[in-house]
């Protein structure tokens, strides 16, 4: 018994895909870029919500262009990550 060596700690295995995909959940929804930006369609309270026309990029709709309202500044050829394809903001009418 006092022959015994004492085991070293194995090394720590690489992590396959699987075991990385919790991580990679954070980031769920779709990327879209921006195709084009409504300037004369302002919406919100103060006026900080722009109208965008954008494209999916993933997923089945890959290729479909839609209308959704984003906060903040943007610009063309912008990409962002929706969370859902399915929605679609209605035109803002100006007077």
């Amino acid at each position: 018994m006092a022959d015994e060596k004492p085991q070293k700690p194995e090394a720590p295995k690489p992590e396959t895909p699987q075991q990385q995909a919790p991580a990679a959940q954070q980031l769920a929804g779709f990327l879209a870029e921006i195709v084009d930006v409504n300037q004369k369609a302002k919406t919100g309270m103060y006026g900080e919500v722009y109208s965008v026309s954008c494209r999916i990029l993933e997923g089945n709709d890959k290729g479909r262009i839609i209308r959704r309202n984003i906060i903040g500044p943007i610009k063309k050829g912008d990409v962002v990550r929706l969370p859902d394809t399915s929605r679609e903001a209605r035109e803002i009418r100006v007077k």
